[in-house]
């Protein structure tokens, strides 16, 4: 007998996906910057403000080539991305769009969910006419500059330090990974 799977999808978000979103950005959040961010500054993030920014940002995104994607288990949401054109100053971005945010619940990692939402981000990327990917990860985030480089995405030589207060307390290191969305003309052949 075959296991039941989970009702899982990923999808551009609406209006209403905000205080989901928000709720998982600061659970991602304080998980991911607890070695990086003084206690204080993390428990001061507030669900309630992220909500509002996420809706006005949903109803009414900059450039047309914002998105917002949510990776879901039925209707809940798991994680969320940001597909943009890159902002770098040696970035053009009629060609070269970029992963702004991306996080996934902290109680639901490794349940397929950071897969089906990074390909979705690709596919996004891909359908707004980029040739190229970036996306700047935190220096200490080695689990997930692993699971990236796995699915072929690399170091460009990029490096930067986010003065994240102002007041250069807070630092934040972080490498460029890049990646070709370019559909090869040769595809591989599988025996699946």
């Amino acid at each position: 007998m075959n296991k039941p799977t989970a009702d899982v999808s990923v999808r551009i978000a609406w209006s209403g996906d905000a205080d989901a979103v928000a709720r998982c950005q600061v659970r991602g959040w304080r998980d991911a910057y607890a070695s990086v961010l003084p206690g204080d500054v993390l428990a001061e993030l507030d669900p309630d403000e992220f909500a509002a920014k996420w809706r006005a940002s949903l109803d009414k995104p900059v450039d047309a080539r914002n998105r917002v994607l949510v990776a879901l288990e039925r209707s809940a949401v798991r994680g969320f991305a940001v597909t943009s054109p890159a902002a770098d100053p040696d970035c053009d971005p009629i060609v070269d769009g970029e992963i702004t945010e991306f996080v996934i619940d902290p109680d639901h990692r490794r349940e397929g969910h950071g897969s089906r939402l990074l390909q979705a981000c690709t596919d996004t990327l891909r359908a707004d006419q980029f040739t190229r990917a970036v996306w700047w990860l935190p220096v200490q985030d080695d689990p997930l500059r692993e699971f990236v480089t796995s699915t072929g995405w690399a170091a460009d030589g990029a490096h930067r330090e986010l003065d994240l207060a102002g007041d250069g307390q807070v630092r934040l290191k972080q490498v460029r990974l890049h990646t070709s969305l370019v559909e090869s003309d040769n595809p591989v052949e599988s025996d699946g």
